[in-house]
């Protein structure tokens, strides 16, 4: 997936706050995204940004912004691990077990069925405004993936660790 193109519509099922329920990314149609994949459930490294994201989830959202994890693996594995080891985690968790997702962004091992760690931040109109791909033994940073959506929605230039509140060029 390339930055500044639409990016792919979904409709998948997903475990939410508690329930499996269908989730569509019309939903959050006027809303920024961060659409980020994990490799696979029950694993060492994915708890630990998905507990991250799931402690800023309020200045996500003080941002406009919705958290949406994705992995290959079912709504039933999400629902057996999140339930049991993450509880804190409340943002849609998508089950991609079709791969179609992962694959349209671009991150898909296709030997193995495995999603590579996407973070992808779109804005309201649908657009992705930013990438990054890291292999599966690379934990990504909350902070930064919150300053970059910040530095997004100011509208300007900004440089090399430009935060919230700072000026831009």
């Amino acid at each position: 997936m390339k930055v500044s193109q639409p990016a792919p519509a979904f409709d998948l099922e997903a475990y939410a706050n508690g329930k499996i329920e269908r989730v569509r990314s019309d939903q959050y149609k006027g809303k920024w995204l961060v659409l980020f994949f994990y490799p696979r459930d029950f694993t060492f490294v994915c708890p630990t940004e998905l507990k991250a994201l799931a402690a800023h989830q309020k200045e996500f959202e003080a941002e406009n912004a919705q958290l949406i994890a994705a992995s290959t693996d079912s709504a039933y594995s999400h629902q057996a691990w999140f339930s049991r080891d993450l509880p804190e985690v409340k943002y849609p968790v998508l089950a991609d077990t079709g791969h179609q997702l992962a694959r349209e962004y671009g991150i898909l091992l296709e030997k193995d069925g495995t999603a590579l760690r996407g973070t992808f931040i779109i804005d309201p109109d649908g657009i992705v405004q930013y990438s990054v791909v890291s292999s599966l033994n690379v934990g990504r940073s909350s902070s930064e993936t919150l300053r970059v959506l910040q530095a997004l929605k100011s509208g300007g230039l900004c440089p090399i660790d430009w935060k919230k509140g700072d000026k831009n060029l």
